[in-house]
């Protein structure tokens, strides 16, 4: 016995909806067509879209009656189809067609088939249409037997289509008088040889439409390049130049122009400015930048106004140079005459170096209880900074700091660093050294009988040219200095007029403190004991002016100051030395050198 076949899901499918619609006044009538598939065999129910009039309906050509979609119920309708395979369900229907604010609609009701289909025709051609819900087509188009315009359109089957359509509006835009404004701002940059030139350009267009825009451009004025989104060409003859735009520009538009020029290299030069021609009202200015060693002495401008760098924009609101000089467009008539001229003066490379170091000088006194003290001297040349900062080792504590020999108070840097005023030199004046000097001290572990000491110097935000360090350790150590960025070598005096210690009985203070040792620096251990260093430096044979004033001061009972002064601390040379040195340290770098000791048992027995 064979099983009885599978129910089917469903008794009939609506597959294709098509509608043939014509608007006529306040309603758009016409015909749908429905491609229904019956898949049972007896009486089915097929639902027709709800929301449309039917006034006839037709089954193959012949007349059929609608009945409610669900039995004993009212509302929305369905045929009545007696044989499966397909059919041909013809409706004669109505729709509404809403009218609000001069915008015309029709809807077309949702379905479940998978294609729907319509076309409208119009009552007149001149309108623009738009569709929701569905994909629009191009228009049929109209003639003059038939004014009207047929649109297709086709629906998503499970949302409304609905047509939109309004007249359209003549625009005559194009035929009014052009009115603009506009914004030019001018970066210009004299360099040595070439004067680069870049203008970034904004138009607005008040009333009607431009075409084109027009730049006059100085004489001697090459331009290479006119870029913008709405650019189509550029011409640039007898002292203008032309952009045409890829279509009437109606509001706004941006573009940008390069190009450059001959100028003298120093002396006084007049500037290049540029002028959008046309415009009732323009906004802007221009920028001067002196390329390369140099800067600007004087100035003369007609028609401008200084301003701040900022305010030309983005072209030259990032450039970050001293010698940027910015002005704005005086408010008037743009045909007003403007004209810069500026007096450029030109040095070499060295006298315009911001800032260096171009010797650094450490005294460092080791101690076998892992303390250490530590003297820095720099000798520094600048023209741009107001600080120095020096990042001192992690755990150490500053004891002093001095500028040119008098003491400062240094500041603080958010990340820690030590910040020390700096003096300051005119730009395009020689920059003399002058000397900054720190003393410092850091704790540590104490020495066994034999290891290895990591000493960190300094990191100090300006390049370093040359740095020489003076190491003073115990005497029962021999001290031996890993490979690295430091090499030893005979101890040499300070190059730098800055660093030069002042004289000791014909001696510099180190050779002094050497006992005039000199070439055996950096030898190691000294055995004997006239040899052996003076363990602090002495103190001046009579005090200075100052100190009897102070003394003088106290000895009258006057309460002393709670507040710190700043003081001097002499740095105590003791024990057998090493010299080190390293030249070309990079900013922000610290220099470390990796020690290894081991006790001496000959010195010791001695």
């Amino acid at each position: 016995m064979e099983p009885d076949p599978d129910k089917l899901p469903v008794d009939a499918t609506l597959t294709r909806v098509d509608y043939d619609l014509s608007v006529n006044g306040e309603l758009a009538t016409g015909h749908a067509t429905l491609t229904v598939d019956v898949l049972k065999d007896g009486w089915v129910r097929v639902a027709i879209p709800s929301g449309l009039l039917v006034r006839e309906a037709k089954l193959d050509g012949k007349p059929v009656s609608l009945a409610p979609s669900e039995a004993g119920k009212s509302g929305r309708l369905a045929a009545l189809l007696s044989h499966s395979g397909r059919a041909m369900l013809l409706l004669d229907i109505a729709l509404p067609v809403a009218s609000d604010a001069g915008e015309e609609s029709v809807v077309l009701p949702a379905s479940t088939s998978g294609v729907t289909r319509a076309t409208i025709q119009l009552p007149h051609a001149g309108v623009d249409v738009s569709i929701k819900g569905g994909l629009l087509a191009e228009p049929s188009g109209s003639s003059a037997a038939s004014p009207q315009a047929e649109w297709v359109a086709y629906g998503k089957g499970n949302e409304p289509l609905t047509f939109i359509w309004r007249k359209k509006l003549e625009d005559h835009r194009a035929e009014q008088p052009l009115r603009m404004r506009g914004s030019l701002a001018e970066l210009v940059g004299l360099g040595e040889d070439i004067t680069t030139i870049s203008a970034q350009v904004a138009v607005e267009i008040n009333q009607g439409a431009a075409r084109e825009a027009r730049i006059r451009i100085p004489e001697g004025v090459t331009v290479n390049q006119v870029s913008g989104a709405m650019v189509a060409d550029w011409q640039a003859k007898a002292g203008e130049l032309s952009i045409a735009f890829l279509e009437p520009v109606e509001q706004s538009a941006r573009f940008v122009i390069t190009g450059e020029t001959h100028t003298a290299r120093e002396g006084t030069i007049q500037v290049p400015i540029f002028l959008l021609l046309n415009a009732e009202r323009e906004t802007g200015g221009v920028a001067v930048d002196v390329l390369g060693a140099g800067e600007i002495k004087d100035l003369h401008a007609q028609g401008l106004e200084n301003t701040d760098v900022s305010e030309l924009g983005e072209i030259a609101s990032n450039r970050q140079s001293p010698s940027l000089a910015a002005f704005r467009f005086r408010s008037g008539d743009p045909a007003f005459p403007r004209s810069l001229s500026v007096n450029v003066a030109r040095y070499t490379q060295q006298a315009v170096l911001l800032a260096n170091v171009e010797e650094a000088r450490y005294q460092v006194l080791l101690s076998s209880e892992g303390k250490t003290l530590v003297q820095g001297r720099y000798a520094v040349r600048n023209n741009q900074k107001n600080f120095l900062k020096i990042m001192l080792p992690a755990g150490a504590t500053l004891w002093s700091a001095e500028l040119s020999g008098r003491p400062v108070r240094p500041g603080q840097s958010p990340d820690g660093g030590v910040l020390l005023p700096l003096e300051k030199s005119h730009a395009g004046d020689e920059a003399p050294e002058f000397p900054v000097e720190v003393v410092y001290f850091v704790r540590d572990v104490a020495w066994q009988e034999k290891g290895q000491v990591k000493l960190m110097l300094p990191a100090i935000d300006l390049p370093v040219s040359r740095t020489g360090v003076v190491l003073y350790h115990p005497p029962l150590f021999r001290l031996t200095l890993s490979p690295g960025p430091f090499r030893v070598q005979t101890y040499e005096e300070p190059t730098s007029s800055a660093l030069a210690p002042p004289p000791a009985n014909g001696q510099g203070a180190v050779g002094a403190a050497l006992g005039g040792v000199g070439g055996g620096i950096g030898g190691g251990t000294f055995h004997k004991e006239k040899d052996a260093p003076s363990p602090i430096m002495a103190p001046p044979a009579s005090p200075p002016p100052v100190q009897e004033f102070a003394e003088s001061y106290w000895s009258k009972g006057e309460t002393r100051s709670a507040r710190v002064l700043p003081v001097t601390v002499f740095f105590p040379p003791f024990g057998p030395t090493l010299f080190v040195v390293s030249e070309l340290t990079e900013e922000n770098h610290s220099g470390l050198m990796e020690l290894s000791y081991q006790r001496d048992k000959k010195a010791g027995a001695q």
